[in-house]
């Protein structure tokens, strides 16, 4: 969003500084001149609004053709981040080269000046190690890398998610088509610790998109077994009556408004997660 030009060039610098074939890096600006804050080789597109996370990643993807078809691998990297190491587009490369059926990776996320990853960055429910690669049911937006053939066999990012829970959506219907996702603790994305509650929509669009997410793409018998959990989690959690009433309005939007296409899951996927360790209920 043109906000922070520094971490955007320190982002830039360390992509450009990765080991083995040079990787073809595309800025989208969402609703600012993106052209006017990269250097030269960089290419930018220029969105006139923003479209929100999926939206504007949604383009970057259709920027290397098709789905991303001119290209094997795309990786996405938050603007606020830096590669630490060198050799994370090799280990990437590798790693999709070793496991045709390795379809997303996600990167471990940790802060430059601590180390440390959040656990809400570990995208498993066993996340007191984040030092331990696994494989996974999701995925972190902000760092990972995807294999092209996944958004032209499944599609791509849901734009109307605009934020929250859209990683989800496609590693639901990634892990459906028979993909495989893993979390990988040695490629790293250096980005400040923060907390997503930051963002004035958050409690809204969790609520929705939440709703979504169980709309589009569970059985119908687990739908509410789902949105139920998390309406209890976050009654649990106690957040405060503001945060409560917009949380119940994103709810509330989330069954009162088109989620857009539905195709639940095949209920062999159901089991495919639980024995990840994650059934598609929490």
């Amino acid at each position: 969003m043109g906000n922070r030009p520094d971490e955007l060039k320190a982002l830039l610098d360390s992509v450009a500084r990765q080991e083995g074939d040079p990787v073809e890096v595309v800025v989208v600006g969402q609703g600012v001149k993106a052209s006017e804050l990269v250097p030269a080789g960089v290419r930018a597109v220029d969105l006139p609004e923003n479209l929100g996370i999926p939206g504007g990643r949604n383009v970057g993807i259709e920027a290397f053709g098709p789905g991303g078809s001119d290209v094997d691998l795309l990786l996405f990297l938050d603007d606020d981040g830096l590669l630490p190491r060198t050799d994370t587009a090799e280990l990437c490369r590798q790693a999709f080269a070793e496991d045709p059926e390795l379809g997303i990776v996600s990167f471990r996320i940790a802060d430059p000046d601590t180390g440390v990853t959040q656990r809400r960055h570990v995208p498993r429910l066993r996340a007191s190690d984040p030092m331990r690669s696994s494989r996974v049911t999701t995925f972190l937006g902000g760092a990972n890398a995807v294999r092209t053939k996944v958004f032209q066999e499944v599609g791509p990012l849901p734009g109307e998610f605009f934020y929250a829970h859209e990683e989800t959506d496609l590693a639901w219907r990634a892990l459906d088509a028979g993909w495989l996702i893993d979390y990988r603790a040695d490629m790293v994305l250096f980005h400040p610790t923060t907390a997503p509650s930051r963002h004035a929509v958050y409690h809204r669009m969790v609520a929705r998109n939440r709703v979504w997410l169980a709309r589009r793409n569970l059985p119908a018998p687990l739908v509410p077994v789902y949105v139920g959990v998390w309406l209890l989690l976050t009654l649990l959690r106690r957040p405060s009556a503001a945060a409560l009433k917009a949380w119940f309005g994103g709810f509330r939007e989330g069954w009162s408004t088109p989620c857009g296409p539905r195709r639940p899951m095949k209920w062999r996927t159901v089991w495919r997660l639980t024995r990840l360790g994650r059934p598609p209920v929490i």
